[in-house]
């Protein structure tokens, strides 16, 4: 399995900044953004923290008395060791405010669950309520140590549960602790989609290991061994750690696997993997295109990266194509082409994720065509 090593990496990973370079060299914007760049990859769409806090906040609403008294309370009832009742749990972690809530919260699905084990198909999870707890409150330790806990194998039993946490761990520069529930996911049959992929890439990425190399390689081998689509934001991270590990022909393979290369962090790193081959015209060339593309004047041209240009220019430097770099270059800064983000900053982009559809203008309920109702006329086609 990718994973099966992940528990001696994890206890022996040590980044080493000095060997964080390209081509030899280092590259010290590249080795300070991968430290600095700390960003979600999950979009709102998967995180549904603002649908969570609305939720909370309805529950409080019915809630009488203070919630400092029902905590009192429930602590009581935990300490006479008495039943705790599923509704009981959910008013619980709903009206969780602070981090000493949620460790009597921890407390009580640990006895919830020690009292519940055999589960009917289909009963409400509490998983997701607690990471968004988690979430909400920056306590990403907690729920990595709760999701990785031996003893409450099988609670948290859905996906997104162990993407959210991935995702804090992420977000807090906790690569190694995001590995270690990535192998509990692993381990416990929890299935991988394609957000947990991407989190794998971009962990492993960040830690630009030898070992984390094989795991996120591993992983894609995997995948295409099922014949299941991969996220083109996991080949991204891919093919920036094989860059990071001087493997330039494994760079390549994996971007030519990439379906659609248009979007900005496609064609940045394509110039990288030219530069960095060697390929200097080639990259040139990648970079006249999309100065003279011909779409629209309201979309927005392709914008690279300075690290990247600059990475082009040393590459180019003393060679016979020295020239038309610099020219090139020179003109994509004066029409403002190049852009101070780096590679690692487009790849820790959080996902704008689904677009909501357009409302219909005015709230007109009618068409103006037939003057029957919209719906009625949408269910007949």
């Amino acid at each position: 399995m990718a994973l099966a090593r992940v528990g001696k990496c994890c206890r022996s990973l040590v980044r080493d900044p000095s060997k964080v370079a390209f081509c030899g060299v280092i590259q010290p914007g590249w080795i300070e953004a991968c430290v600095g760049a700390k960003r979600h990859l999950l979009s709102e769409d998967v995180i549904k923290l603002q649908d969570f806090q609305q939720k909370k906040l309805a529950v409080a609403h019915l809630v009488t008395g203070s919630n400092g008294n029902y905590f009192e309370l429930f602590s009581q009832k935990m300490q006479r060791n008495e039943l705790i009742l599923r509704d009981e749990l959910k008013l619980l972690l709903h009206l969780c405010q602070s981090a000493d809530d949620m460790v009597i919260a921890r407390d009580a699905i640990h006895r919830y669950h020690a009292e519940n084990r055999n589960l009917v198909h289909g009963e409400f999870k509490f998983g997701p309520l607690f990471v968004r707890l988690c979430y909400e409150l920056s306590l990403e330790s907690l729920a990595a140590a709760t999701l990785t806990d031996k003893n409450m194998s099988g609670f948290f039993s859905d996906t997104t549960s162990f993407n959210i946490t991935i995702d804090m761990l992420f977000t807090k520069g906790s690569y190694e602790n995001a590995l270690e529930v990535l192998r509990t996911m692993r381990d416990q049959g929890i299935p991988f989609n394609k957000d947990t992929l991407t989190l794998a890439a971009g962990t492993c990425y960040k830690l630009n290991t030898a070992e984390s190399y094989r795991i996120c390689t591993a992983l894609i081998e995997e995948e295409q061994t099922k014949g299941l689509p991969i996220p083109r934001h996991m080949y991204c991270f891919a093919v920036a750690l094989a860059l990071r590990q001087s493997d330039i022909e494994t760079a390549q393979s994996l971007y030519s696997q990439i379906m659609s290369t248009e979007s900005r962090l496609c064609q940045n790193l394509k110039v990288l993997i030219l530069a960095m081959s060697g390929a200097v015209m080639d990259a040139v060339s990648v970079l006249s295109a999309a100065m003279l593309s011909k779409s629209p004047y309201f979309v927005k041209k392709t914008e690279f990266s300075q690290e990247v240009v600059d990475l082009l220019c040393l590459k180019s430097e003393g060679g016979p194509h020295m020239m038309k770099v610099e020219q090139i270059v020179k003109h994509l800064e004066r029409v403002n082409h190049v852009t101070q983000q780096t590679i690692d900053g487009m790849l820790c982009q959080t996902s704008t994720g689904k677009r909501k559809p357009v409302l219909l203008m005015g709230g007109r309920k009618t068409s103006r065509r037939t003057l029957k109702s919209l719906q009625s006329t949408l269910l007949s086609e």
